[in-house]
């Protein structure tokens, strides 16, 4: 079965129509009663005629139905476009005393600067003191690079580290690394170096690695034996006394890269005579029965570096506890008198 939308107006329209027919209807009824003979005269009595159904029951057909719509008077028509008014339009001005196209100029806002610095200047016995300041790496790990040295550490918790560090060239250049996308760069002029001597030995992790120097016939623990037990004051080799042994490095962070530097006054030493130099291991359990990589760097007073790569064969952990030890390793040292 198909629905069809019913118009409202044809409604109307419709509905009015078939009044007017229902009208009509009536009227012709009341014509005709009043046209007919009196009931006496008929035997049947009168039919009552529905006004909406012709003769023999057929519908009433409807016709010339006109649908009619609301149209306007000729005298009223639709309202036209508005117009501005003919007087000219003012540009308003927020500041009087300021030009409405002069922008205000544009706050620069705060930033918070991380750029890494890194300032070096010279000390005694040809020694440099280093500033690492990195606002952005607090508690950071670092590693500083000189000349092939290398070592691991860590800045404090405002991203700062003060270090002294030995030059190995007089002209010498550091330089501090975060990642490989950030870190800085410092130069110094270090003119006292030639008066001394250094040795230098680094390897990776937990080596158990340490130089010992044996001054001027000097035996295991005597006065002449520098090593991590008994390292000796900086002051010591600026006074020409004697020489001093130095640790770089962050031992308690994962893998570091350390250092061990001994640095002899050879130009300015009070005594002649032979410093001998050996490198030893101390077996433990976190380097028993592995193979120990490492490198020196030796500086002589002609300036010259030598560096030579070392590979270390531990003992088994049964030794622990023994020390390794390695002659011919390092260079001695020949000291004139001065």
């Amino acid at each position: 079965m198909f629905k069809t939308k019913i118009n409202p107006k044809r409604i109307i329209t419709v509905g009015g129509t078939l009044f007017c027919a229902w009208g009509i209807g009536y009227l012709m009824q009341s014509n005709a009663q009043q046209a007919a003979p009196s009931t006496s005269e008929l035997s049947a009595p009168p039919v009552e005629v529905d006004p909406l159904v012709r003769n023999e029951g057929a519908p009433l057909k409807l016709t010339d139905i006109t649908l009619t719509s609301a149209i306007l008077p000729p005298t009223m028509s639709l309202p036209g476009p508005a117009f501005f008014p003919d007087a000219p339009i003012v540009r308003a001005k927020a500041n009087p005393d300021r030009p409405i196209n002069v922008l205000p100029e544009e706050e620069v806002a705060p930033t918070f600067a991380c750029k890494t610095t890194l300032t070096a200047e010279p000390r005694a016995a040809a020694m440099v003191a280093l500033t690492v300041d990195a606002p952005c790496f607090a508690g950071a790990r670092f590693t500083l690079h000189h000349n092939g040295m290398m070592f691991t550490d860590v800045t404090d918790e405002n991203g700062r580290r003060n270090l002294t560090v030995p030059a190995l060239t007089e002209e010498a250049v550091y330089m501090v690394t975060f990642s490989p996308d950030d870190g800085a760069i410092a130069r110094v002029s270090v003119g006292t170096l030639e008066y001394y001597d250094r040795v230098v030995v680094q390897w990776a992790g937990q080596s158990g690695l340490q130089i010992h120097a044996f001054e001027f016939d000097a035996d295991y623990e005597s006065a002449g034996h520098v090593w991590a037990d008994d390292t000796r004051e900086l002051s010591v080799a600026a006074r020409g006394q004697g020489g001093f042994i130095a640790r770089y490095g962050a031992p308690g962070i994962e893998n570091p890269y350390m250092a061990e530097v001994y640095t002899f006054p050879s130009g300015t030493s009070r005594r002649q005579g032979e410093v001998r130099l050996s490198l030893e291991a101390e077996v433990t359990t976190a380097n028993c029965g592995h193979d120990i990589e490492a490198q020196s760097i030796q500086l002589g007073q002609n300036g010259r570096l030598q560096v030579r790569d070392l590979m270390l064969a531990m003992p088994d952990c049964s030794a622990e506890g023994d020390f390794l030890v390695l002659k011919n390793v390092l260079n001695d040292l020949k000291i004139a008198s001065n």
